[in-house]
C-alpha cells in the first residue's frame, strides 16, 4: 500500500474519531440559543417542576427524580420510571444537587421549569459555562404550557411526538376557558388557600402557588396580602374578616382541624361544607409543585368552586388527562385513591 493511501486511511480514522456529535441550534423560552445533540438520550431535571414536566413528555429521558417520590406517590408512577434514582435538585430551596453530580450523570442537557426571573437566567448561563451541558429554561407560566411542551419538543427532538400532548393542553384550557366564560362575575368565590398543618401559610398577590384562582375567576382573598416570596403568613383573625366562601388545602392534617376547631368552624365556609383537599397522587394538583399537573387541577378546581355547572366530567377528565400525561390507566381503585374523601365537590363536612 502506497504511503499517500496510508495517510489518507489515517486522516480518516481521526476524522471519524474526532467528529463532533451532530448537533441543532434552538431557542429556549427566555430566546437563549442552546445546542443539543439531534438525538437526546438523558436530560437532568433542574427541579420539581421541570421533572414533572419532563416526565409527563419524555419520560424515557429523565435522568432521575430531584426527590425520590414517596409509596403513594409511587403506586400512581407505572414502572419503570417510579424507581428512578435521586438526583437531587439544581434550583429552589434546599438545591442538593451539585455540578459534579450532574457531571457523573452525563445529562445531554439540563432542562429547568418555571420563573422567568433573571436568577434563574443567571444560574443556567453559569452552569453552562462551567460544566459545558447545555442548560434551557422553559416558562412556567400556566397559559404557556402548550407552547413550552412545543418548545421542549424542539429542544429533544420530538415535535411530531409531542404535538398531541399540546394539542390535548389547549383543548383543557379552551374547554376551561369557554365555561369559566359563562359564570357571571357576581358569582366569583372568594377564596382563601390555607397551606400547612395550621392553615396559616398562604399564596399572595400574583404568586404561583395560587395562579390557578385567577384561571377559575374567582377572587383570591389574600391578593393583596405581602410576604417573602410567593408566600405568606396570617392570622386566623385576617381570616376571619376576610369571610372567604371556600377555603382550599393541599395538607390533610389542616383539612381535618377545621371542622371542630373553635375558630376556624365559625367560618362561613366550614358551616356550608366549602372545605376542600387538593388531590396530590402522583403530583399536587393545585400547587407543589407548581408544574403543568396544575392542567387537571384547574378542571378539580371549576368542579369545586361551581360543582352544579362543571361537576359532572371530572372523573372521566382525570382518567384521560393521567392516560396522556401520567402514562397510566386509572383502576377504579386508583381513581377513588386520587379522588378521595374531601376532593369531590359535595363531599365537605357540613355544621
Amino acid at each position: 500500500m502506497s504511503r499517500s493511501k496510508i495517510f489518507v486511511l489515517m486522516l480518516c480514522a481521526v476524522l471519524l474519531v474526532g467528529a463532533p456529535v451532530s448537533a441543532q441550534s434552538v431557542s429556549d423560552s427566555g430566546g437563549r440559543i442552546i445546542t443539543v445533540p439531534d438525538t437526546v438520550t438523558k436530560a437532568f431535571p433542574a427541579g420539581p417542576p421541570a421533572s414533572i414536566f419532563l416526565y409527563m413528555l419524555a419520560p424515557d429521558l429523565m435522568a432521575g427524580w430531584p426527590r425520590l417520590p414517596r409509596a403513594g406517590e409511587r403506586a400512581l408512577i407505572p414502572a419503570p420510571y417510579d424507581d428512578l434514582p435521586e438526583i437531587g435538585r439544581l434550583t429552589g430551596r434546599g438545591g442538593s444537587a451539585n455540578l459534579e453530580t450532574v457531571l457523573a450523570i452525563k445529562p445531554d442537557m439540563i432542562i429547568d421549569y418555571g420563573s422567568m426571573k433573571p436568577t434563574y437566567i443567571s444560574l443556567a448561563e453559569r452552569v453552562q459555562q462551567q460544566i459545558g451541558i447545555p442548560y434551557a429554561i422553559i416558562d412556567g407560566a400556566f397559559e404557556n404550557i402548550p407552547a413550552a411542551i412545543r418548545t421542549v419538543g424542539k429542544l429533544i427532538g420530538r415535535e411530531q411526538a409531542l404535538e398531541p400532548k399540546a394539542l390535548e393542553a389547549e383543548r383543557i384550557m379552551e374547554k376551561l376557558a369557554a365555561a369559566k366564560a359563562r359564570v357571571p362575575l357576581a358569582q366569583a368565590p372568594r377564596v382563601y388557600y390555607g397551606r400547612g398543618a395550621d392553615g396559616l401559610q398562604t399564596g399572595v398577590g400574583n404568586s404561583i402557588n395560587t395562579e390557578l384562582l385567577k384561571y377559575a375567576g374567582a377572587v383570591n382573598v389574600a391578593q393583596e396580602t405581602t410576604g417573602s416570596g410567593n408566600l405568606a403568613s396570617v392570622s386566623l383573625e385576617q381570616i376571619l374578616a376576610w369571610k372567604p366562601d371556600v377555603i382550599l388545602t393541599t395538607d390533610p392534617n389542616f383539612y381535618s382541624l377545621v371542622w371542630d376547631h373553635p375558630v376556624w368552624s365559625t367560618l362561613g365556609a366550614v358551616k356550608a361544607g366549602r372545605v376542600y383537599l387538593s388531590p396530590t397522587l402522583p403530583f399536587g394538583w393545585f400547587d407543589r409543585p407548581p408544574s403543568a399537573n396544575r392542567l387537571i387541577g384547574l378542571h378539580w378546581l371549576l368542579a369545586v368552586l361551581y360543582p352544579d355547572t362543571f361537576g359532572n366530567d371530572l372523573e372521566q377528565e382525570t382518567r384521560r388527562f393521567y392516560k396522556t400525561f401520567y402514562h397510566l390507566e386509572l383502576t377504579d381503585t386508583q381513581l377513588e385513591t386520587v379522588l378521595s374523601p374531601g376532593t369531590r365537590p359535595g363531599t365537605g363536612r357540613s355544621r
